[in-house]
Parts: structure tokens; C-alpha cells; sequence
């Protein structure tokens, strides 16, 4: 399977399985990819998704350029006759936490990938970068866009303009990645923080993604009262009260997400 899935204690794990192909992104990994990201979305068990490369060499390669031409109908045709959706990132927008550990190589498509996530770590060999300009194209998956909201403008451009790599010290330097850790480390680190973001209440870590992306896009006067609108939502909420009676009584809480 080019995707595998695992579920346990509110955490899906997704991992792209093309190692021998540095995990780069064939038709099939992006079919299973939009049918994981529907899962995590629907899934009243998943509380936050993990994704990350098998293999030690690469997260994701980006595009299988041998097993990806261009395909015979029209942008027009796709865009207006398809009922399912053909980029990258569909799925990815839920309210619910995605966190990247980035295993080596996130080029093209790969690092579109991880910029999509809310928490990106890297090994200490992660090399980052989106090359498509290299190959007389643009990054279509949110490239374009994400990067230079997740990383100064001047390093943004230069990155799109050059298709040039960083590294996992220069990524972390820059906001890019939140931690870098070994190779041994990465991956128990990313699974301590997802275990530990899905013992949070659920309807409080939905709000809090939901009003950080949609704030961002907003002058902060009207991004306030976007945030003080979801905590009147939930004041009153069954988690809210477990969650102080539980503080009071010296004991873990019992969310249920609702």
C-alpha cells in the first residue's frame, strides 16, 4: 500500500510507503492520501493526525515525475467535469491537528505537504525545498502561498525563485520547523506530541486551529471578536466543566468532546 493508516488512543498515523521511491507522489499515493485525510476528518476517534515518510531517506520526494505526465483532459475539463478533486492538499482542511515529521527529503510536493500541517518537525538530515521552477513550473500545491507565511518573505522568494534546498538547522532557524531532532528521535517525539494534543479537550483544540487560521486572515480587531465568539461557544460545553473539576479534584480529565 502506498499509504499506510493506523488509529490508537484519538491519533492517526499515516505513513506515504514508497520508500524505494523516496516516497515521491504517484496517482495511486495521492487517491489513498485524500481517502486518509477523509478519514481523519469524519473519524469521531481521530482527534489528530501524525504523517510522516518510510524510510529513513525522505518524507516525500514530491511528484513521481516518471508516473505523473501531464493528463490527456484539459485543466478546464478536470476543473468543471470532475466531481472529486485533484489537488494535492484536499482533505487537509479540517479543524483537527496535523503534525509533519519530516524524515529527510520534503521537496516539491513534499514540503507543500508538511507546510499544509500545523506542526512540522524535522530530522537532523531533512533537506527542504520546492523545485518545481527548476522544471519550467510553479508549486501548484499551496507552495507558493503557505511558504512565505511560514517563513520570512526575502527566504520564501528565494527558495521559490532559486528551487534551492534548506536545511533541517536553517529550517528551524527560520520558523519553518519547531524542532529538529535525530533520526532516531524524530518520530517518538512528533507521537509524544500528538498523544499529548489528544488528551486535550477535543471541541477546545478544533476552536483553537479553527480561529488561528481563520484570525490570520483577519485585521486583529475583528479576529478578537472572532476568538471571543468561539469561547462564548465554549463556555459552556460539558468539557469546560470536567476540565475544572478535574483541577479541582487533583485528577485527569475525562473529555468527551462535548
Amino acid at each position: 500500500m502506498p499509504v499506510e493508516m493506523s488509529v490508537s488512543d484519538g491519533v492517526a498515523e499515516i505513513t506515504l510507503n514508497r520508500p524505494e521511491a523516496l516516497n515521491a507522489i504517484d496517482a495511486e499515493m495521492r487517491q489513498d492520501l485524500q481517502q486518509a485525510w477523509r478519514r481523519v476528518g469524519s473519524d469521531p476517534d481521530i482527534r489528530v493526525a501524525l504523517v510522516t515518510g518510510a524510510g529513513t531517506k525522505a518524507f516525500c520526494a514530491g511528484a513521481d515525475l516518471k508516473r505523473t505526465m501531464p493528463p490527456k483532459e484539459s485543466f478546464a475539463e478536470l476543473t468543471f467535469n470532475s466531481t472529486t478533486s485533484q489537488h494535492l492538499l484536499t482533505g487537509m482542511n479540517t479543524d483537527k491537528p496535523i503534525i509533519c515529521a519530516i524524515n529527510g527529503y520534503a521537496i516539491g510536493g513534499g514540503l507543500e505537504m508538511a507546510l499544509a500541517c500545523d506542526i512540522r518537525l524535522a530530522s537532523e538530515n531533512a533537506e527542504l525545498g520546492l523545485a518545481e521552477v527548476q522544471h519550467g513550473t510553479i508549486p501548484g500545491g499551496g507552495g507558493t502561498q503557505h511558504l512565505p507565511r511560514a517563513v520570512p518573505l526575502s527566504l520564501a522568494m528565494q527558495m521559490l525563485l532559486t528551487g534551492d534546498r534548506i536545511n533541517a538547522a536553517k529550517a528551524l532557524e527560520s520558523g519553518l520547523v519547531s524542532e529538529v531532532e535525530s533520526a532516531e528521535r524524530l518520530l517518538p517525539r512528533a507521537r509524544e506530541i500528538a498523544h499529548r494534543i489528544a488528551r486535550n479537550g477535543p471541541l477546545a483544540v478544533r476552536a483553537i486551529k479553527r480561529v488561528v487560521r481563520e484570525g490570520l486572515a483577519l485585521p486583529l480587531a475583528s479576529a478578537l471578536e472572532l476568538e471571543l465568539f468561539v469561547w462564548g461557544n465554549l463556555r459552556d460545553t460539558e468539557d469546560r466543566v470536567e476540565g475544572r473539576r478535574a483541577f479541582a479534584e487533583g485528577r485527569a480529565p475525562q473529555f468527551k468532546g462535548r
